[in-house]
């Protein structure tokens, strides 16, 4: 299998892995009529974006390795969104559970959970939208 791609799926762990950039990191995607759509019936795996494109896709019998353009399965796209979805789930999950107490500036020495607009102050907005 070709080495320093961008992206690594492996089909049976149901795992896209984004192996670029920032936000770095694998999930796996629980969506059984993603994986068992029949194009996907002989792949093993896929390292997509590495120097040797024609080393792309790994099948699961004795078919040759292949490019990404050349196994006939759709765009790129359909994993990274994939992936995408589940980080702006992970960011939201973060951002939402990110709470902290504040001192009251009324009540010296008491706290209380921080408003919407503190949290924003200090988070920025809660994530709606990610991209790769």
């Amino acid at each position: 299998m070709a080495t320093n791609s961008t992206w690594t799926v492996v089909f049976e762990d149901r795992m896209i892995i984004k192996k670029t950039g920032s936000d770095q990191g694998a999930y796996v995607i629980s969506d059984d009529s993603f994986w068992s759509d029949s194009k996907f019936s002989n792949i093993w795996a896929i390292q997509y974006g590495n120097s040797n494109p024609s080393d792309e896709v790994e099948y699961r019998d004795e078919t040759p390795h292949t490019s990404f353009a050349d196994a006939g399965i759709g765009d790129i796209s359909q994993f990274t969104n994939k992936w995408d979805s589940a980080h702006l789930a992970k960011l939201q999950s973060d951002w939402d559970n990110n709470n902290e107490e504040v001192e009251d500036p009324a009540d010296s020495g008491t706290f209380r959970n921080e408003t919407s607009s503190e949290k924003i102050t200090r988070l920025g907005a809660r994530p709606t939208s990610y991209t790769s």
